[in-house]
């Protein structure tokens, strides 16, 4: 359960990043561009972390090892329903 809380932690850290970029475009600090790359790297992120704590869940659920998780590639976690 620690790796969890880390993930977990590290998620919120990204939330706060989000807000922190759509401030900083608020207050003329970084254009609407810059906002957008790094929101979008942001998102690719937060998605990989939830797939992370799910699979982990999964794991624990089906009796194996929640360590054995692993994140997978950006790639594998954005475009899965393709």
């Amino acid at each position: 359960m620690a790796e969890d809380r880390g993930i977990r932690q590290y998620i919120g850290d990204l939330v706060a990043e989000e807000r922190r970029l759509r401030d900083e475009l608020a207050d003329g600090e970084i254009t609407a561009s810059e906002e957008h790359t790094r929101l979008r790297a942001i998102e690719t992120e937060l998605d990989q972390c939830w797939d992370l704590l799910r699979q982990r869940d999964a794991a624990r659920e089906f009796g194996s090892d929640p360590d054995a998780a692993a994140i997978r590639d950006a790639g594998t976690v954005e475009h899965y329903l393709d």
